[in-house]
């Protein structure tokens, strides 16, 4: 009963309008009050949020990002991949995905990754022929892979919710990766090869693909350093991280490819996503601190383990809550609100929570591409300077294919656990 009072509570917030650190936030501290807490409790749980090492890699990421943003590093990145597959069917959309998945790898922000790719693919392809919404559907849909492909802001919060291994965790992202990133391209080249009005890139000369992978290779480059530092053990997150920003400097500093403007442009904006981050985390702090003391989460835990028997029936009821959930509320905000009640479950039914938060992964992707509140619809929007309508109406076949990554995820395990605990 108070589970429902209390998600009664926050459904009228959200839809009032309160923005979701303050609901989460200002619905524990009543909580804590009407219980008789000391209120001393949230500037000691914010604290002990702020106090953590492992955070500091998120605004180290996104600095990197940005700056890389800032740099034209997408421009170049989108070049080379065009000279080696554009005069293929389907082949600006197959670039625009590698693009993608690429920068994936150094961003950690599905928003950046859409931006960085959008500004320069979707104009190419819609001159090429290719239709609206195709176009609009595949960059917002390419730019979700900033969350499963590692490093993922999502999952390193995860992880500093679950006590996980951030390390882990992004070895369990690459399979599903690299999975939906076949699907993609597959669905980009029947497009091409059998869509009407896509016209042919032309084939690049050998000359215009050397200068084109060479002006490209620094960024492969940091990309490689972040991922390879922190698989082969020479880095934790946040200090792989803090060289790639550093090679970012280096980067855009030597191609003298970033303005004074665009540095400070690219600091402003990684401040304002950071607080944004870190304010919905101190928010679902206090949040989380009420409804541990109120019993809510063992409740929980208690309520699944006597009616549900089996890890399937879970697993698709909470697919189910996400989906819903995601019509509403962005991803780091679903993930806040639903771990501190989820995680217990999970202990009590003995899921891998690695495994599990792959699919939790996959399913807060959907919330970025769906409407009315997806992240990446508005962001194509702004970068195409469309219209809302054409860009949610080519996402709906990316969704499906985000549905399918799930499932083979939930059928076959070893997708995403067999990298880091089997190779």
């Amino acid at each position: 009963m108070t589970a429902a009072l209390l998600l009664g509570l926050m459904i009228v917030l959200l839809f009032l309008g309160v923005p979701v650190a303050f609901a989460l936030g200002g619905l524990g501290l009543a909580m804590l009050l009407a219980a008789g807490m000391s209120p001393l409790m949230v500037p000691q749980g914010l604290y002990s949020l702020t106090d953590s090492f492992v955070l500091l890699s998120v605004p180290l990421f996104l600095l990197m990002s940005n700056v890389l943003l800032k740099g034209g590093a997408g421009r170049n990145l989108f070049a080379a991949v065009q000279s080696w597959v554009g005069h293929w069917p389907g082949g600006l959309g197959i670039a625009t995905v590698l693009s993608c998945a690429v920068f994936a790898a150094i961003s950690g922000s599905s928003v950046a990754c859409a931006a960085t790719i959008g500004t320069v693919a979707i104009g190419e392809m819609i001159e090429r022929g290719y239709d609206k919404p195709f176009v609009y559907g595949l960059v917002a849909a390419g730019g979700t892979l900033g969350i499963l492909i590692p490093p993922s802001i999502p999952m390193i919060v995860y992880c500093v919710l679950t006590d996980d291994s951030i390390a882990d965790m992004f070895l369990a992202g690459i399979g599903p990766g690299l999975a939906l990133c076949v699907m993609f391209i597959v669905f980009s080249f029947l497009y091409g090869k059998f869509g009407k009005g896509c016209r042919l890139a032309p084939k690049a000369t050998w000359a215009e693909r050397r200068s084109a992978s060479l002006k490209a290779l620094p960024v492969v480059g940091i990309a490689a350093l972040v991922i390879g530092s922190i698989y082969m053990g020479v880095c934790t997150p946040t200090e792989s991280a803090g060289l790639g920003f550093v090679a970012s400097l280096v980067v855009v500093g030597v191609g003298r490819s970033i303005t004074r403007q665009g540095l400070h442009e690219a600091v402003v904006e990684s401040m304002r996503t950071t607080v944004t981050i870190f304010l919905i985390m101190a928010g679902a702090t206090v949040f989380g601190k009420a409804i541990t003391l109120y019993q809510i989460p063992q409740d929980v835990a208690q309520w699944v383990s006597d009616t549900v028997t089996s890890v399937g029936p879970f697993v698709f009821a909470v697919c189910i809550v996400l989906l819903i959930m995601g019509f509403f509320l962005e991803s780091m905000s679903m993930l806040m609100i639903m771990m501190p009640v989820l995680h217990p479950a999970l202990v009590d039914m003995g899921i891998d929570t690695i495994w599990f938060g792959i699919i939790f992964m996959v399913m807060i992707e959907c919330a970025l591409i769906t409407p009315p509140v997806g992240l990446n619809l508005y962001v194509i929007q702004a970068v195409a300077k469309a219209p809302i309508e054409p860009v949610i109406k080519g996402v709906w076949p990316f969704v499906l294919m985000l549905f399918v990554t799930a499932i083979l995820v939930y059928a076959v395990p070893g997708l995403a656990l067999a990298i880091p605990f089997k190779l």
